[in-house]
């Protein structure tokens, strides 16, 4: 006996079937077919990049506030980063022993050096299309010929990107970085680690000293990622060459800077502005000054910025009572065996009485200085060629002739 047409079998089924079970059939179809597409969701991103992660994660994070709140990172990375020409593999003697200290003392640490050959690439990963999608960043990096600013900028750019503790090549480890915020502050209140450099506040009407008189230290300093303030000290120095640019009537390239025009543009005064500006900006209302940080005695939490005295990163200056390296408080100690950029970028130096920077902020030496520059203007042309003419004769020993 043959078997009834799939028409006919179909039909007596359907005849056997309650009317309401037959109308729920495609609800049971659909609720199956969402509930594999849950199970395999993964399966549709097995492509996504590192970089597009890091992207849509920086396009979605909050900035850092004050107080504790949502896009907040409560601890600091635990990075070690160094800028310099060559890889660690390439240090010389000096470099490679200052930057064991670090690893040494901070073996749970990550250490990273980037340096003048991939430098670039990093830059182009964290703010190029596939990263933060800052393509005006990376090509304002990328024309930057002056070594000082490409290096200022990096530092700003490595602790906005991923954070973590940021030390000239020049630099030693004192201490761990575990040292650095006490047991006084609880760390997730705290989004950045700086200290003193110069507190010499009565010279900061001083035409030359002025700008440089009042400054926190960022030869070493640490944030956490993604705080607002880097990106704003970035986007500062861009405006800032960019308007020096067309001043000179120059690209950014063939920019001529001397030494407090980078001092205030990308360096110290620049790096204090910004952080001043943000302290001001969280505080709500409550006005920032200086005088919050002259002759602190022990570090101060102020708008999530933990500001440590000036022994703790920048002792052994002999001014701004900086004390010594032997000091308990002192973290670091700066060699400055790699800070020869001010031979490209000169101070200001009197044809007579040479440069004010070399009395080292103390108080009588800059008024005597002072003094001189302004005698000398006084004097007729005649005298004033005459007495620089004095000064560039070479001295010679008694008894020997010139040639």
């Amino acid at each position: 006996m043959k078997s009834p047409p799939i028409w006919i079998a179909a039909a007596r089924l359907r005849n056997r079937v309650p009317t309401q079970m037959r109308r729920c059939i495609p609800m049971y179809i659909a609720f199956i077919c969402f509930i594999l597409v849950v199970l395999n969701a993964d399966m549709f991103n097995v492509n996504t990049k590192p970089a597009n992660l890091f992207k849509r994660q920086a396009s979605s994070q909050k900035p850092l506030r004050a107080g504790k709140g949502r896009g907040a990172s409560t601890t600091f990375p635990k990075k070690i980063w160094q800028t310099w020409k060559v890889d660690p593999l390439s240090f010389d003697q000096r470099d490679a022993l200052t930057a064991k200290t670090w690893t040494a003392k901070n073996p749970d640490y990550r250490y990273e050096v980037l340096t003048d050959n991939n430098d670039l690439t990093w830059i182009e990963q964290y703010y190029g299309p596939e990263g933060l999608n800052r393509q005006d960043i990376v090509d304002f990096y990328r024309n930057v010929n002056a070594t000082i600013i490409k290096a200022d900028l990096l530092r700003y750019l490595i602790m906005y990107a991923e954070g973590g503790v940021y030390a000239d090549i020049d630099v030693e480890a004192l201490k761990p970085v575990r040292r650095w915020v006490t047991d006084r502050f609880d760390e997730a209140d705290v989004d950045m680690v700086i200290g003193v450099e110069i507190d010499q506040p009565q010279f900061k009407d001083h035409p030359i000293l002025g700008k440089k008189s009042e400054s926190f230290c960022q030869w070493t300093f640490m944030c956490k990622p993604r705080l607002p303030v880097m990106l704003h000290l970035v986007e500062n120095i861009m405006a800032w060459l960019n308007g020096l640019a067309a001043q000179q009537g120059v690209s950014i390239s063939d920019v001529h800077l001397d030494f407090d025009e980078v001092i205030s543009g990308t360096g110290p005064s620049a790096f204090t502005a910004a952080i001043l500006q943000e302290m001001n900006r969280v505080s709500g209302g409550h006005p920032i000054t200086w005088d919050r940080f002259h002759e602190m005695d022990e570090s101060k939490l102020v708008s999530r910025v933990l500001v440590l005295d000036v022994e703790a990163f920048a002792a052994g200056q002999g001014h701004s009572d900086s004390g010594n390296h032997n000091a308990r408080g002192a973290l670091v100690k700066h060699h400055y065996h790699a800070s020869n950029w001010p031979s490209r970028h000169p101070r200001f130096r009197h044809p007579v009485y040479g440069e004010v920077e070399r009395c080292n902020w103390d108080v009588d030496c800059v008024r005597k200085w002072d003094a001189n520059i302004e005698m000398f203007k006084t004097l007729p042309p005649e005298e004033q060629e005459e007495r620089i003419r004095q000064v560039q004769q070479p001295q010679l020993l008694p008894g020997i002739p010139a040639l």
